[in-house]
């Protein structure tokens, strides 16, 4: 998700997935907030985070978007938690085989992809 907006802000693709790269799987594979929510919080930080300890303004307006994202994620998607986005929990490794064979990181995630870049796209 950071990689597909971050050639736009200077962050390079290898770079920007080796940030991401622990919250895959609900972060860590503990089956909490999808990383695809959370790649697009780091986007919106990238966009519009303040860089100056007394910019509140940027502060609040990156909140804002953030606060608009989750709130449209999870208008389309019932929820922001991987485990309940996947109906398998990711940390337990029977679920994670599962989930697997059911093929759903190859279906259901990129399509979570699509939508998160869609609505990240919608608040800009």
């Amino acid at each position: 998700m950071l990689s597909s907006f971050g050639d736009q802000f200077g962050l390079d693709r290898e770079l920007a997935l080796r940030v991401a790269g622990a919250f895959g799987g609900g972060m860590a594979r503990m089956g909490e907030t999808c990383g695809v929510v959370t790649g697009a919080l780091m986007a919106i930080g990238l966009k519009y985070g303040k860089v100056k300890a007394e910019d509140d303004a940027a502060r609040e307006q990156t909140y804002e978007l953030a606060r608009n994202f989750v709130t449209r994620f999870k208008a389309r998607r019932g929820s922001t938690v991987c485990r309940e986005l996947l109906g398998y929990n990711l940390g337990i490794p029977d679920e994670r085989k599962a989930a697997h064979d059911k093929g759903l990181f190859a279906t259901l995630c990129p399509q979570l992809v699509r939508d998160a870049v869609e609505m990240v796209e919608e608040i800009w």
